[in-house]
């Protein structure tokens, strides 16, 4: 759970301490009554603002459902402007999403967002965020395609993958693939490895066949994803005498030459932070003040944590299987 500073009203809520003036009624099993409420700013006597909830109406909600229970956020932000004497355009409306008692802390969250997306949106990072992740861009991909091969090579195969129906993420002009926290690969790209690392004349016969085995629905989820690979895996590695077994198609995806190039990929997404280390920006980020050094410090909780995230992604990819040598006899 994320709980930071509001950006736009230029003060840091750390706790909201409920300061109820009328009883909260029980939520029943089939309707869920959202309490309107009125936030006041208070000074302390260190200049910090804190936040103090007073109940100003209840409201039904008869289209809202039950909060659910493993919902972090106690409070949500409302458009609606509550009724009661003191009111005015400076005070923050939030409404209470589940029932709470005088003295409970109250919560408000940002929700499950990266580091990189609350410092964009927000102006803030959260140290040892577990829903951080890295971004590989597309072209960080295709550059390391040509450099291996060439750029024409790069295009012919990035061209086919995206003909059998795959692309990364979206984000205005840019195509790109997400590393999880824990160092996971997004699938699409281990395909587009695969397909890179295809034979000529296996390749050749992919993009005959390529049409073919693009279906009508879009891939919704991982499981899309992986059914639509195993089409691929069909023509690429046809079973023998029509006997054998279809192998587990992410397996495949789990090779040495494919864990070779996320390392190496993964050390060009490095590169990115220039010539310093993980070691030299953890000591720069224990000696930074979050306060007279805000800018700084923030970027470089976002830029520990992605390198670490890339140091997860090499663990990982080094940890799949090797190849096999044939002995000659």
């Amino acid at each position: 759970m994320v709980l930071e500073w509001f950006p736009w009203l230029t003060f840091l809520i750390t706790r909201l301490m409920v300061n109820m003036s009328t009883s909260l009624s029980q939520t029943t099993q089939t309707q869920t009554k959202k309490k309107m409420v009125m936030i006041k700013v208070m000074q302390t006597q260190t200049k910090k603002k804190m936040v103090m909830i007073k109940v100003i109406e209840e409201k039904d909600d008869d289209d809202q459902s039950n909060a659910s229970a493993d919902e972090p956020s106690t409070v949500e932000n409302s458009t609606a402007k509550p009724s009661g004497e003191g009111y005015n355009d400076e005070d923050l409306e939030m409404i209470i999403v589940r029932d709470a008692n005088p003295g409970d802390e109250v919560y408000n969250t940002y929700g499950t967002m990266g580091n990189a997306a609350l410092l964009h949106r927000y102006g803030f990072t959260e140290l040892d965020n577990p829903y951080d992740i890295v971004n590989i861009d597309l072209t960080l991909v295709t550059k390391w395609c040509s450099s291996k091969y060439s750029h024409r090579y790069a295009k012919a195969r990035v061209s086919l993958w995206h003909k059998l129906g795959y692309s990364g993420c979206t984000s205005e002009d840019a195509e790109y693939f997400e590393i999880s926290y824990d160092g996971e690969p997004q699938l699409e790209l281990l395909i587009l490895l695969y397909i890179i690392f295809l034979e000529p004349e296996v390749y050749d016969k992919l993009v005959c066949v390529a049409e073919d085995l693009v279906g009508d629905d879009d891939q919704h989820d991982e499981q899309d994803t992986i059914d639509s690979f195993a089409k691929v895996v069909e023509v690429t590695r046809p079973a023998k005498n029509g006997v054998e077994k279809l192998p587990d198609v992410k397996k495949l995806l789990q090779s040495e030459s494919i864990g070779s190039a996320l390392s190496s990929i993964a050390d060009n997404r490095e590169s990115l932070y220039g010539s310093s280390t993980l070691k030299d920006d953890e000591e720069k980020l224990r000696t930074c003040s979050p306060v007279g050094e805000r800018n700084i410090y923030h970027s470089l909780v976002l830029r520990v944590s992605e390198r670490k995230i890339l140091g997860r992604l090499r663990k990982h990819a080094c940890s799949w299987p090797k190849t096999k040598k044939r002995k000659h006899t």
